[in-house]
């Protein structure tokens, strides 16, 4: 049975985490959860699977938290950063599930892999951050990490078929979001509804956003261009509405390797939870017959800068990704507060990127400085709107 500590719980990809727990109790126990604000879900996690210890991230909650849990864990709930980071090295903790949202996962990521354990990653925003310092750590405490997006889920699959030096290049495919098709004039009228109605995903506020500017495919590019240790160069993006075709790689006798499947995030997390192995959910099987055609085109750069921006920050190397993600974090947030329009998000980003001085990447600290520098200005910006 393996013991995972489970961060970011009652979220979209945490709450899926927990379906696949529960559909194999004999597979894996779950020693511990932690969760942002979403006390009374988290409440129902904790009596439901019995966790050791538990986590909140706003400390303000935990008078609220502990009145909802049995008596026993008024002395197991832990406050914040703090506590994911001591949720994610508990000793009885084989693997740590980081489904968190944004930059508060990458310090319980270093140090869960400071502590020896595996990680489940689907904060794609750890190693946008801090890709080369994560995959040092991670090659010297001689862990593993595992993705959980469905996108890079299925590069690591198709790089199964073949030997890492024979790679031509990784084809990220992406939906295109619910704006594939709208006129750029369109885009300024946008509002939150209608950008978090994504044609195929069901996911987390922030991350529909994030699809919908392509700012989530320009992550995704910087998490595989550390995940896989590839050229950035050799990473290409292609939108594919249909969201059957997960990803593909390309090998240099010409060969293309796609994983398909129906678009459920099950399929994916338990792949990273069982690895090797392969579970069977017992979920409705993709039918290529019922799937009609399947088609492919370019993204455009024009209407959806946050990939052209995310590509020039990987470029760019430093803490530059870190600015970016930093801003765009801000930026969505303030979007979905109503306080700024759509097309504001990456040109707050870009205002932010052209502010910032690199610096260097390996440094832990100059990564924070560069994602606190960020969030100021994107928060000046969106005083000024």
């Amino acid at each position: 049975m393996k013991a995972l500590s489970l961060l970011g719980s009652t979220g979209s990809i945490g709450q899926n985490v927990l379906a696949v727990v529960r559909q194999f109790p004999d597979r894996f126990k779950i020693v511990a959860l932690s969760a942002g604000q979403n006390i009374r879900l988290l409440a129902e996690q904790v009596i439901e699977f019995s966790p050791e210890w538990v986590a909140i991230g706003n400390p303000d909650l935990v008078p609220a938290l502990a009145e909802l849990l049995p008596g026993s864990y008024r002395h197991r709930i832990m406050v914040g950063t703090e506590g994911n980071c001591h949720l994610a090295t508990l000793p009885a903790v084989e693997m740590v599930v980081s489904a968190v949202v944004g930059a508060t996962g990458l310090l319980p990521a270093l140090a869960a892999i400071h502590a020896g354990k595996d990680i489940g990653l689907a904060n794609k925003e750890t190693l946008v951050m801090a890709g080369r310092l994560i995959m040092d750590a991670v090659h010297t405490h001689g862990v593993r990490l595992l993705p959980i997006d469905s996108e890079h889920s299925a590069i690591f699959q198709a790089l199964e078929a073949g030997r890492r030096e024979d790679v031509a290049r990784i084809i990220l495919t992406a939906s295109g979001g619910p704006f594939r098709t709208w006129e750029t004039e369109a885009l300024t009228d946008v509002g939150p509804d209608q950008a978090l109605a994504h044609p195929n995903w069901s996911m987390g506020r922030k991350i529909s956003i994030d699809s919908a500017t392509l700012m989530n495919k320009g992550l995704e590019v910087i998490e595989a261009r550390w995940l896989f240790d590839i050229d950035p160069a050799l990473i290409e993006v292609v939108v594919h509405p249909q969201s059957i075709v997960h990803s593909l790689v390309e090998y240099k006798d010409g060969s293309v390797v796609a994983q398909l499947g129906i678009p459920d995030m099950r399929i994916p997390i338990a792949y990273a939870l069982s690895y090797p192995e392969r579970l069977d959910l017992g979920l409705n099987r993709l039918s290529l017959t019922q799937c009609g055609c399947l088609a492919f085109e370019p993204p455009d750069l024009e209407r959806f800068p946050a990939l052209r921006m995310a590509y020039a920050a990987l470029t760019m190397g430093g803490t530059m990704p870190a600015v970016l993600n930093a801003a765009n974090e801000v930026a969505v947030e303030a979007f979905l507060a109503g306080k700024i329009g759509f097309t504001r998000i990456t040109a707050i980003v870009e205002t932010a990127m052209g502010e910032i001085l690199n610096a260097d990447e390996l440094e832990l600290q100059s990564i924070l400085e560069a994602d606190q520098m960020a969030r100021m200005i994107a928060q000046r910006e969106i005083c000024s709107t």
